[in-house]
């Protein structure tokens, strides 16, 4: 399995969202600008996120994103749906089906319940996760100084 750097870069966008007071925005360029992703690319994912009901866009001058809902209500999971879709991890490709040399309608595959599983299992562990449990994480000692500083670049960049 691998993740595209799309999802981490949205949990990421949705936690400097986070930090916005009540009524303000954050413009779609300054968070592109601040995780250094392309701006065309970094717009799909926005959109994304607005479809999943994550964010909201404002139009205009004085637009930009904002939650739609409280960070407790957001977990890794749900940004990760919002970009990744539904899709399984796994499928199937018929290989011990070619080796048995069955036909079709008697194909099988010894790995789908194993993964079907283990994917269980991991979203389980995404679901574990909001964005309330990652922002505390960042208040942590260790990161306090740095997210200090983050604040502030939000509060430089956002629109009220």
């Amino acid at each position: 399995m691998h993740m595209k750097t799309g999802v981490e870069q949205s949990v990421y966008a949705i936690l400097l969202l986070n930090m916005l007071p009540d009524k303000a925005v954050l413009p779609g360029e300054a968070i592109s600008q601040q995780l250094s992703a392309s701006p065309t690319y970094f717009q799909k994912l926005l959109r994304k996120l607005v479809s999943a009901d994550l964010i909201t866009s404002v139009p205009g001058v004085k637009g930009g994103f904002k939650l739609t809902k409280r960070p407790e209500d957001i977990c890794v999971y749900d940004v990760y749906l919002a970009i990744e879709g539904q899709k399984s991890l796994y499928s199937s490709s018929g290989i011990l089906g070619d080796m048995l040399e069955l036909e079709k309608e008697e194909n099988c595959c010894l790995l789908t319940d194993l993964m079907g599983e283990a994917e269980d299992a991991w979203k389980s562990v995404m679901k574990r996760d909001t964005i309330a449990s990652l922002a505390y994480k960042m208040q942590e000692q260790r990161f306090q100084s740095k997210t200090e500083n983050l604040k502030r670049w939000v509060q430089e960049k956002m629109v009220a």
